[in-house]
């Protein structure tokens, strides 16, 4: 498999999300499509106008992170629910430290940073929208 690009459900907050996300990746939003850009033939409220149908953020050369907000008519996302997590491979302890650290601001950190039992250098938390992250780096992988 070349790239893996997760999806992520908000209810109502994706832009913010991902202007948060974008703060510690950088780089550039590749897509914002929001509901009233569907044009006639997908009718929204007033409400739910603005809020977002794609947005896109690539990450690293070959990924990119993709998500919506879950209009209302569909109901709510459960963000306590336990979702799939996205797991981030980085090129060294100090992208994974960086990542980590900016990634795991504000929310709850399930697993430190550090060696792992495996021979990774790795750590897991739930950021402060919900979303549950691995961020790791495996000084054997050759890929």
């Amino acid at each position: 498999m070349r790239t893996i690009n997760p999806w992520i459900n908000f209810n109502g907050n994706a832009e913010e999300a991902f202007t948060y996300y974008k703060s510690v990746f950088g780089g550039e939003f590749t897509k914002i499509t929001r509901f009233k850009d569907l044009g006639p033939d997908f009718p929204v409220s007033e409400k739910e106008a603005n809020k977002i149908m794609t947005i896109a953020l690539p990450i690293g050369k070959h990924n990119v992170l993709l998500a919506n907000d879950v209009p209302e008519f569909m109901g709510r996302v459960n963000e306590n629910e336990n979702r799939s997590k996205i797991v981030l491979n980085a090129e060294s302890r100090d992208e994974a430290d960086k990542i980590f650290s900016g990634l795991s601001a504000g929310g709850n950190v399930e697993g430190a940073i550090g060696d792992s039992p495996w021979g990774t250098y790795a750590g897991m938390f739930r950021d402060k929208y919900g979303i549950e992250w691995i961020v790791e780096f495996d000084p054997n992988y050759n890929g």
